[in-house]
């Protein structure tokens, strides 16, 4: 039973079952539409004129998909034709489940350059909503969202001009495993070295467990209310991407949990949400939510440090613009807490203010202030609710506000084993635990689901062996660390490619480290002028005492605000109390460093800048080296407290630690670089130079939260032998492939693989190796005699031919699956390159480019390479794919004994792809008879708008005076000559119409 038509008839009659109605009639645009007029006038109570009815259909049917999704949730107003207004909505927003829900197959929608057909459409409102695709075979995520993103991206799609356009959601599957994604625009697969991939959700139960068979999905997502509510409720519309999101399982389970126990006043709770796992969003819907609950005054969603309140403000606007506004201080906050304005019912802010507020000490009289709210509902939803929780803020909130309702969110909960000792003079003293706080657990969604579900990274760690006798928690040598971090910091990071933290035990250590870093390096330079020195920076809070001696408004409201921010930094708060004047005096010359270092004008005194500043560039690592130089970025930030909580970027895959951690602490910290980006990426990097292997068993225990006894397992990426037998296997199976077509296992011989079938195979086999050698590349901990087992194994000149080898087969494969579509194979149509394997992050434009400058010198600094030399690196790297031909041919036509620089090189590879254009231009105006400027000027337009103009190209071809037939028949030649060099000229840019010409 896995053909498509017998599973799309099963899913109809389990529909049917669900009460959809089933509509056959509906089979193309012209009686999609008509359906839509009839339900439309039914929930709108009118009766439109056919001229009114084409008017609607044009002002509501937008290419732009958010526009259109805003569009479906809102009230609108039309103008009738008698000049009366009509206020209107294509569905009933208020009651979603009170909707018609249809169901059609083999929808065509036929347009000017297309005749698409889909599998199954659901409509709500005879609106469609959902798109159902169904597959046999085996499908990758990747490939099953490609296969609809493609279908959507051909020019002159149902998706931009038809009804289409209000699709939410797409659903993929093969009855065996189902899959399903948001629509957005701008959804492209460019196989690049980026090659980052949206969004895909398998769903799941309360516990976690995937519901993956089409039955058991349809009966679970499909059931007509629940889909309504995951449309209605749990898509979030992203307004400053301009983007829809759909929430995760998860996430829907929490909100409905915390909206549940408000609704039935059942008293306080927790979510156990792991860190990377989006409780921003969840909290922001879970606060929208409230919103409309006429019961609830406030929602408070309560951060712990000052930039962290910043951050979840931006988060929370980016959701919804003004959302939330800036609490610049208590009396603000107070402000809007005592504002009946409909805006102000969800506020963000920080527990420090929210104490103050309720402080009766304070001069202001804030807490009087707030009396009349005293026995109002307010609901608190905390962040990261293990931190500052737990003091009088908690007990004062509780005082005040005896009908508040408290819900906290937290990756790592306070249990009895990590829970620490508060005792107050007079009292008896307690542990205190998340639950003891919160009462109850709602939902958990701990790092073990989320490594399963590969929503965030395992770890690899390596516990640094250069002092054998350390004892766990012991410091070794800072000369030692520093030497080691320099030494494994371009293995770790792949080249450069990602960053690290350097998390050091005090600010004092800090100081130090950025100073030996600074000597270190300068030695090296000395000694090798080539060695390219790593950007350093170092970040800690001041000392507030001295910032607020300087006098004036501004430098108290800065003390003020680091005061705030060392809520959280324990540490370097205590620190900070000891030689103050020491301390201002090291990080005011590590800001003046950083200063000169990326030409900006930082100061002690506006500390929080510089902070905002350094988290920047750590996140900007994220743009290539071509767009963003590397003098720029930052390579290792060195930091006490700051940066081991609350900050992500997916860009940062590397910890260096010299400070004892343990439970919650080392959970946060190492979850800094679990992030997950892509497969050049595979886990996050931790170099331990405390021998803290105990403790961290203790914490993967504490925190595995199901399964303790696999939870090393599921945490941690294997050994580094173990991946080498891994590697060894895959290399091996390559072998046997390549006998089994009576071909050597040498890269040159993959040429000689004959038919479809043994070039995707050899893809297959060599992906393998590939990635097991992406992973093995970023072990920090490889012995010299493992380094020597890999290279023996498959040495490094034999994996870049193959690796080359590999792109060129790929590319041809991929041709044939872009130009064949739903004609080619089914292997071809599933075929997923994943070039970003292959993709250097050294091996860039500007390497190459220094690469040709040094080789070409008549000494050069470097070992010299010839031009076959680097021809073979150029073609064994899939993120100069684009260029390779291009490069190729430049790097053959340059005289290799005559040397040029860098700035030479550049500007000659310029005016050479400048030449070649208006050549290959020049040539086919010739084969057509046409004027090459103006041919040229056409050419151009398409560039600069963007987007294939028909009335253009018949003018064009006007002063030839062709019959229509002969000048149609020379349009569509010409076209296809055209093609190859517009898409050279697109680089990955759609240009809209273009491929009905090809």
């Amino acid at each position: 039973m896995n053909k498509e038509y017998q599973i799309e008839d099963n899913l109809i009659e389990l529909l049917k079952g669900l009460k959809y109605v089933y509509r056959p009639d509906i089979v193309d645009r012209k009686t999609l539409e008509q359906n839509f007029k009839t339900k439309f006038e039914a929930l709108n109570r009118v009766r439109l004129t056919d001229n009114e009815s084409l008017r609607l259909r044009e002002e509501i049917i937008n290419p732009d998909v958010f526009a259109a999704s805003k569009l479906l949730r809102e009230r609108q107003y039309f103008q009738r034709d008698d000049g009366t207004p009509l206020h209107y909505t294509l569905v009933n927003n208020r009651e979603w489940c009170k909707n018609d829900f249809e169901i059609i197959n083999q929808l065509r929608i036929n347009t000017e350059n297309s005749y698409q057909r889909y599998d199954v459409l659901l409509l709500i409102n005879g609106i469609p909503v959902v798109q159902i695709e169904l597959k046999k075979g085996d499908i990758s995520h990747r490939k099953a969202m490609q296969q609809i993103v493609d279908y959507k991206n051909e020019p002159g799609n149902g998706y931009g001009n038809s009804l289409l356009c209000f699709m939410q959601l797409f659903i993929v599957s093969n009855g065996g495993r189902t899959l399903y994604f948001a629509n957005n625009k701008n959804q492209h697969f460019a196989f690049n070295a980026d090659e980052q991939f949206l969004p895909v959700y398998e769903l799941a139960d309360i516990d976690n467990k995937k519901i993956n068979h089409l039955h058991d999905f349809t009966e679970k997502f499909l059931t007509k209310c629940t889909l309504a509510e995951m449309i209605s409720k749990y898509m979030v519309l992203v307004e400053s991407e301009q983007k829809l999101l759909v929430m995760r399982p998860y996430q829907i389970y929490a909100v409905k949990a915390i909206v549940s126990c408000i609704n039935d006043n059942r008293g306080n709770g927790y979510i156990w949400h792991t860190t990377g796992s989006g409780k921003t969003l969840t909290s922001f819907k879970a606060s929208t939510l409230l919103k409309n609950n006429p019961d609830i005054e406030k929602c408070l969603f309560v951060v712990d440090r000052k930039d962290l309140d910043r951050q979840t403000r931006e988060e929370f606007n980016k959701f919804q613009e003004g959302s939330v506004e800036e609490n610049t201080n208590t009396e603000t906050l107070v402000k809007r807490l005592l504002s009946t304005d409909y805006a102000n019912k969800v506020i963000v802010t920080t527990i420090q203010k929210l104490g103050l507020a309720l402080d009766g000490t304070q001069k202001k009289n804030y807490k009087e202030r707030l009396e009349p709210l005293r026995n109002k509902r307010i609901i608190f939803i905390f962040d990261e609710c293990h931190r500052s929780q737990f003091g009088d803020n908690h007990k004062a909130i509780k005082e005040f506000f005896p009908n508040a309702q408290l819900f906290g969110f937290t990756g790592t909960p306070i249990f009895g084993e990590n829970a620490t000792y508060n005792i107050r003079e007079g009292e008896y003293g307690s542990y205190k635990t998340t639950e003891s706080i919160f009462e109850k657990q709602l939902h958990a969604y701990t790092i073990t689901h989320a490594i399963d579900d590969k929503n965030v990274l395992r770890f690899h760690i390596d516990y640094f062996k250069g002092n054998q006798d350390a004892k766990p928690g012991e410091a070794i040598a800072q000369q030692a660390v520093v030497e080691a971090v320099l030494e494994k910091h371009d293995v770790a990071t792949n080249q450069r490619k990602f960053n690290a933290v350097l998390a050091t035990a005090s600010i004092n250590n800090a100081i130090e480290y950025y100073q030996l870093f600074k000597e270190v390096q300068k030695k090296k330079q000395t000694e090798n002028p080539a060695y390219l020195p790593f950007n350093i920076a170092c970040v800690f809070s001041p000392p507030a005492q001295l910032i607020a001696k300087d006098g004036d408004q501004q430098s108290q409201k800065n003390a003020a605000d680091i005061k705030q921010l060392q809520e959280d930094l324990n540490q370097e708060k205590e620190d900070n109390k000891q030689n103050p004047e020491e301390k201002k005096k090291a990080l005011t010359e590590i800001i003046a460093d950083y200063n000169k270092q990326f030409n900006t004008s930082h100061s002690i005194n506006e500390f929080d800048l510089y902070y905002q500043d350094v988290q920047t560039r750590i996140k900007n690592q994220k743009y290539s080296n071509k767009d963003y130089p590397h003098k720029n970025k930052i390579d290792i930030t060195i930091v006490v407290d700051m940066l081991l909580t609350g900050f992500d970027s997916k860009y940062l895959n590397t910890l260096y630690v010299d400070k004892n951690l343990k439970y919650h602490g080392l959970i946060q910290a190492f979850s800094r670089t679990n992030r997950v980006l892509n497969d050049t990426k595979p886990y996050g990097n931790i170099l331990d130079f405390r021998s803290q292997q105990e403790t961290v068993n203790q914490a993967i225990g504490l925190f595995s939260g199901v399964d303790k006894g696999r939870a090393k397992e599921i945490w941690l990426v294997d050994s580094a032998p173990v991946v080498m037998d891994k590697f060894k296997e895959a290399v091996e199976k390559l072998s046997i492939f390549m006998q089994e077509h009576n071909l050597l296992n040498k890269p040159q011989e993959v040429y000689n693989l004959k038919g479809d079938a043994a070039r995707i195979a050899f893809v297959k086999n060599f992906k393998e190796v590939q990635r097991l050698k992406t992973q093995l590349d970023q072990y920090t901990d490889l012995e010299e005699e493992q380094k020597e087992k890999i290279e023996a194994i498959l040495p490094s000149q034999t994996l870049q031919a193959f690796r080359s080898s590999y792109i060129e087969t790929a590319k041809q494969l991929r041709e044939k699956q872009q130009k064949e579509g739903d004609q080619a194979s089914l292997e071809i149509q599933q075929l997923d390159f994943e070039f970003v394997l292959f993709a250097s992050a050294v091996i860039d434009y500007d390497y190459i480019m220094n690469l040709i400058a040094d080789s070409t010198q008549k000494k050069p600094a470097k070992q010299k390479m010839t031009k076959t030399q680097v021809i073979g690196l150029l073609s064994a790297n899939s993120n100069l794919m684009d260029e390779q031909e291009n490069l190729t041919e430049y790097i053959n036509s340059l005289d290799w004994n005559s040397g040029q620089d860098v700035d030479t090189l550049r500007k000659g590879y310029e005016t050479f792809k400048d030449d070649k254009y208006n050549q290959e231009l020049a040539d086919i105006a010739h084969k057509y008879g046409l004027p090459a400027t103006d041919l040229k000027t056409f050419v151009e337009k398409i560039m600069s708008r963007m987007i294939f103009d028909g009335e253009k190209l018949t003018d064009l071809l006007e002063p030839l005076e062709l019959s229509w037939k002969e000048r149609r028949k020379k349009e569509l030649a010409l076209m296809e000559d055209l093609t190859p060099q517009l898409k050279k000229l697109a680089q990955g840019r759609e240009i809209a119409g273009l491929a009905a010409y090809e």
